[in-house]
């Protein structure tokens, strides 16, 4: 917690932009203990962002700005290239979000399909990234962090053997594509600041909810 605290007493007293140039944020490099709050910082910072996603290998697109409007939208929109990412027709999300999948990508899903199946990761399925909606969809109460593209929703990895993985089938499989899925889980963690998998509830059956909301948890 000390270091932390130092870190945010550094980040409040010089502007992000100087931060990054000093201590340069790479995201080939391993996550480390303060990897997800810069991550996470990043929402300050668009112009950062988008260097941090050049110095990392992602190459990206920015998206049309959809001005926030009723608690939907967003104005650092990025389309990552698909040529860079097993992520299938990566969706616009924010910077930020981009920043923490590539890292997830990297060094929890791409390790841990080699070290559990001898083969590469070829595919990562999922729900959407942005939707102006509620949490759960419902009529009333908070938006979701999908309202402002600012989560992503995955449901399932394929090899390159062509074995698929899906969280809804294999969830509770004792063997590697069980261990595989918790891996996927607990390396987010490290990255996002929310993850809800079927551990969290029956809304998440299918699907490992992923998003740097205000929210710590981990499920």
């Amino acid at each position: 917690m000390l270091g932390l605290a130092i870190v945010l007493g550094v980040a409040g007293a010089i502007a992000l932009s100087d931060l990054d140039r000093h201590f340069p944020l790479d995201l080939r490099e391993p996550p480390g203990a303060f990897t997800q709050w810069r991550i996470r910082a990043l929402a300050a910072s668009p112009e950062t962002c988008a260097r941090v996603l050049a110095r990392s290998g992602l190459p990206v697109r920015a998206a049309p700005d959809r001005p926030i409007a009723n608690g939907c939208g967003y104005v650092d929109g990025v389309a990552p290239s698909a040529a860079a990412l097993a992520l299938d027709a990566p969706p616009v999300m924010r910077c930020p979000l981009a920043a923490a999948y590539l890292a997830w990508e990297r060094h929890t899903l791409r390790p841990a399909a080699r070290r559990l199946f001898g083969v590469e990761l070829a595919g990562v399925a999922h729900f959407g990234a942005y939707s102006c909606r509620n949490v759960y969809g419902r009529a009333s109460g908070r938006r979701s962090q999908h309202a402002t593209a600012n989560a992503i929703d995955i449901s399932a990895f394929r090899l390159a053997d062509g074995r698929t993985v899906s969280v809804l089938r294999d969830w509770s499989d004792a063997g590697p594509a069980g261990r595989f899925l918790r891996e996927a889980r607990d390396g987010a963690c490290g990255v996002f600041a929310g993850v809800l998998s079927p551990d969290y509830n029956a809304a998440h059956a299918d699907h490992l909810h992923l998003d740097l909301g205000g929210f710590d948890i981990c499920r």
